[in-house]
């Protein structure tokens, strides 16, 4: 029983890892579309100034990016929520049932890696060369720890428990 509450506790520290940062973005909202815009833009490539597709300078599709980024957060958070709610029902019912009540924050992981591996990792720090910039390095190393953090309690989440 008492892993059963520990990871009702971390799928609850997931969605407020979520809920904050699409938060903060909302409350920084001027200095998350610089960030973003001149991620896209790829300013400040000194160390690699040659690239092998476009920078995006378009101020709208920054915009976009960034309400793609806080929304997914968002719902990142409330899988994680929902997900805490269904493991808190079934924390007394038998493996099987536990296990299944899982299934939202998989789903939430899966966003978070989505967000902080996918997009920032991959596409902002391979494609667009965010370590470049010393606002990029900073975002490429959170994101890291993020993922691998999620990554971890995902794993520990999902491992199948045999007993009440």
């Amino acid at each position: 029983m008492l892993n059963r509450y520990l990871k009702i506790k971390l799928a609850l520290f997931i969605a407020l890892f979520c809920l904050f940062y699409a938060t903060q973005n909302l409350f920084n909202l001027q200095s998350a579309h610089w960030f973003v815009s001149s991620t896209l833009a790829m300013e400040g490539h000194e160390l690699y100034p040659g690239h092998f597709g476009p920078a995006i300078s378009s101020p709208t599709v920054a915009w976009i990016a960034l309400w793609i980024i806080i929304v997914l957060e968002y719902l990142a958070a409330a899988f994680a929520l929902k997900g805490a709610w269904a493991m808190w029902q079934a924390r007394k019912e038998p493996s099987n049932v536990f296990q299944d009540s899982k299934y939202y924050v998989m789903a939430s992981a899966g966003v978070a890696l989505f967000i902080w591996f996918g997009l920032f990792s991959a596409v902002g720090g391979a494609y667009f060369q965010m370590w470049q910039t010393e606002a990029g390095t900073g975002a490429l190393q959170g994101s890291f720890w993020y993922f691998a953090g999620i990554a971890l309690v995902a794993l520990f989440i999902n491992q199948q428990d045999s007993r009440v």
